[in-house]
């Protein structure tokens, strides 16, 4: 509450009270307090934090010396065996099971034009072949959008 002490015609001024250049700190210490009993509780979190069991890992030696084997199928409709061409897609499991003795597993990568039919036919021929497929792809962040 304001109160005007100036002398005067009766105690008041003819125009009016003043303004009042006084900050109004209510407002300041009520977020104040807020962000005191938030840190107040978070407090205790983040000084011991919170567990988590992690898995174990074991470190397994690798016995395949050579790189996987990788079917790569270019949108042009080319085959490629680890960057060796394939003329065709019959031939493609007796070139694995000759450059890649024992291998259960190949790895399937085709470009984004790819003709899905194609793609399909290796899968097809090398699934008669009793090998395990996986499919090579990348996240959408990594694909550029256009």
């Amino acid at each position: 509450m304001a109160f005007n002490l100036s002398s005067g015609a009766g105690g008041r001024r003819s125009r009016g009270l003043p303004a009042m250049a006084e900050i109004n700190v209510t407002p300041f210490v009520d977020v104040a307090l807020v962000l005191l009993i938030i840190f107040m509780i978070t407090a205790h979190v983040m000084e011991y934090g919170i567990e988590v069991q992690v898995p174990k890992t074991k470190s397994v030696s690798s016995s395949v010396k050579e790189s996987p084997a990788v079917v790569l199928v270019s949108a042009t409709g080319d085959l490629y065996l680890n960057n060796t061409p394939v003329p065709r897609v019959v031939q493609l499991a007796s070139m694995i099971h000759a450059r890649f003795p024992g291998q259960t597993d190949v790895y399937i990568r085709a470009a984004a034009k790819t003709p899905w039919e194609l793609v399909a036919q290796v899968s097809a021929e090398l699934g008669s072949a009793k090998f395990g497929l996986k499919y090579v792809t990348e996240p959408y962040d990594a694909v550029p959008r256009h």
